[in-house]
């Protein structure tokens, strides 16, 4: 059973995301070429990507913080979901790997090597993806694209589809990930 944050990604996030495909279509139409009315599509379609891949992130170290709380029958308990929630990269970052390891490193995992054990080369492949999804975020949304050594009108649906599926396969695998860890820690699977 997937955790509530993995849910919601391949629900309501899938959903909205669909709904740039089914404009992109609309204005652009399903045959190759160059469509300049979509561009704004592509660039705003790969920014709300990695919105809502933040937000699953986000989301799902705090359902793993809420598990470990729920579980710990310390006096103390509040103090731990304080600290692994204090100053979270998640709420202000984006979600690049060294900040998504750093907040998941937090519940004393080496998140990215454990990431990696299951299908080492494509799980890299899929951890460059989402540095590039970044740098295309930060280009689009601060319009510097030079500073990137990007070409604005190189971001085609193709691309931008490509990111969207490294991540559907990076939220599938962190969910796995951490609710193996976490049952490691309170003696039963979480969700």
């Amino acid at each position: 059973m997937p955790s509530q944050s993995l849910t919601l990604w391949q629900t309501q996030a899938a959903a909205s995301l669909d709904q740039l495909e089914s404009a992109h279509r609309a204005v652009g139409g399903n045959l190759p070429g160059r469509r300049y009315a979509t561009l704004q599509i592509n660039h705003a379609y790969l920014v709300l990507v990695s919105s809502h891949f933040q937000r699953f992130c986000r989301d799902l170290h705090t359902e793993a913080t809420e598990q470990l709380w729920i579980h710990n029958p310390s006096p103390r308990h509040d103090m731990l979901k304080i600290n692994l929630s204090l100053n979270r990269q998640l709420d202000t970052r984006n979600p690049s790997p060294s900040a998504i390891g750093a907040d998941f490193g937090r519940f004393n995992l080496a998140f990215w090597d454990v990431v990696k054990q299951r299908s080492p080369a494509l799980n890299q492949r899929r951890q460059a993806a989402l540095e590039t999804l970044n740098k295309w975020r930060n280009a689009i949304a601060h319009q510097d694209f030079a500073s990137h050594q990007l070409n604005p009108y190189a971001l085609t649906l193709h691309r931008v589809r490509r990111l969207r599926s490294a991540c559907d396969a990076l939220a599938r695998r962190f969910d796995a990930v951490l609710a193996t860890h976490l049952a490691t820690m309170i003696g039963m699977i979480p969700w």
